[in-house]
């Protein structure tokens, strides 16, 4: 029965992860500029990555594995948007303008 559990814990996450990394996908090619791109990349590609690692952790039936794959999660959502974040702000500062649909840019002044 236990084993049930898991396997459809561990479908649900690899298809919630799936559909985050395809959002991610998508953004990258339908987005406008380069930092609504890095945003579609940052947030929807961390979620699906940590849910795909968490779906492999779960699956393995390993407490050292499981825990790896939390950790890498855990990590994935530190360090992403704080990369994402300083890449952006790098692209602004070398000059590349925001989208023709952006109205509002609150770097330009400082």
């Amino acid at each position: 029965m236990i084993d049930y559990i898991v396997a459809a814990v561990t479908a649900l996450l690899l298809i919630a992860g799936a559909f985050f990394a395809l959002a991610a996908a998508i953004g990258l090619v339908r987005l406008p500029d380069l930092y609504t791109r890095m945003h579609s990349a940052s947030k929807a590609g961390t979620v699906g990555s940590g849910l795909l690692l968490l779906a492999a952790g779960l699956y393995s039936e390993d407490p050292a594995i499981l825990a790896r794959a939390i950790a890498g999660f855990v990590f994935f959502l530190l360090t992403a948007p704080v990369s994402a974040h300083l890449l952006a702000r790098a692209a602004h500062r070398s000059g590349y303008d925001l989208g023709a649909l952006s109205v509002r840019d609150d770097i330009r002044d400082r």
